[in-house]
C-alpha cells in the first residue's frame, strides 16, 4: 500500500489495526524463545505477552522502514497507540496505574499515545495532555488540510504535539462498555471533567468520585455530596439519555 502511494504525489491516509496482543495469546516459537534466553527466570504468561508484543513491534518496524525506503518517512505523520490498559490475567503490567483491561479505572482507560512526525514534533517532547481517540480524526484533518464540514465532538491535538501551548481542559470525557456474560449486556461508564472522574466499574455498583491529582491509584473515593460528584452525574445522565 505504501510503495503504491509513493509515486503517486498524493496524500495518503492508511489505518493499521492489529488484532494482537489479544488472547489467545500465541506467539511464534521463535520470538517466546527469545523472551526466555533473555530472561530465563520471566513467567511464563508474561513471556508469552512479551513475545507477541515484541512480535508487533517488529511489524510497525516494517512499516517504518518502507516508509524510509519509500521516501517518504519526512513527510509522514506517524501515530501510535491502543484502545485499552493491558489484561493483567495474561501477564500485562499496567505499573502504578489501578486495575486493567475491561475495567473503568486508569489502568483499564489511560494508555500512551506516540506520535512521530520528522521536524514537526521534536523528538523526545511529552505532554500530560488528556485526549480521546476520537481526538485523532479532527487532528488527521487538520494535518491534511481537510475541511470537517459536520458537527463532531472530538477536538484536533496537533498545537500540542507541535509542542504550542494549549488551552485549559473545559469538556466532559466519557467512557461506556457494555459486556455480556455476568454482566447481561448492561453497561457501566465513567466521566471526567478536568482531574476529576466518576466511575462506575460495574453495572451492580454505584459510581465513586475521584481526583486524579491528587489520588492518581483511585484509591481514596471523594463524598457524594461534592459538587463534581452531582456536575459528573449529571452530564453522565444527560451523555446517556442522548
Amino acid at each position: 500500500y505504501i510503495r503504491q502511494h509513493s509515486g503517486s504525489g498524493q496524500p495518503f491516509f492508511l489505518y493499521l489495526a492489529y488484532n494482537a496482543p489479544h488472547t489467545p495469546i500465541q506467539p511464534p516459537a521463535d520470538w517466546l524463545q527469545r523472551i526466555r534466553n533473555r530472561q530465563p527466570n520471566i513467567a511464563d504468561k508474561r513471556a508469552h505477552l512479551v513475545a507477541l508484543i515484541e512480535h508487533l513491534d517488529d511489524g510497525i518496524g516494517k512499516v517504518i522502514t518502507t516508509l524510509k525506503q519509500s521516501g517518504l518517512s519526512n513527510n509522514t505523520l506517524i501515530i501510535f497507540t491502543s484502545d485499552n490498559g493491558g489484561q493483567l490475567n495474561v501477564g500485562a503490567n499496567n505499573g502504578p496505574l489501578r486495575a486493567g483491561k475491561q475495567d473503568m479505572y486508569e489502568g483499564g482507560i489511560r494508555v500512551p499515545m506516540c506520535a512521530a512526525w520528522p521536524n514537526r514534533i521534536k523528538p523526545g517532547s511529552q505532554s500530560d495532555c488528556v485526549a480521546l481517540t476520537m481526538d485523532l480524526f479532527p487532528t488527521i484533518c487538520e494535518v491534511a488540510g481537510a475541511d470537517i464540514t459536520c458537527k463532531i465532538d472530538g477536538r484536533s491535538i496537533l498545537p500540542t504535539l507541535l509542542g504550542k501551548d494549549r488551552p485549559t481542559e473545559d469538556r466532559f470525557l466519557f467512557w461506556v462498555r457494555r459486556e455480556g456474560g455476568n454482566y447481561g449486556g448492561r453497561a457501566y461508564y465513567a466521566a471526567r471533567y478536568g482531574d476529576y472522574k466518576l466511575v462506575q466499574n460495574s453495572p451492580f455498583e454505584p459510581p465513586q468520585l475521584y481526583n486524579l491529582k491528587d489520588d492518581p491509584q483511585e484509591q481514596h473515593p471523594l463524598d457524594k455530596k461534592h459538587k463534581m460528584y452531582r456536575n459528573l452525574f449529571a452530564a453522565l445522565r444527560n451523555h446517556i439519555i442522548e
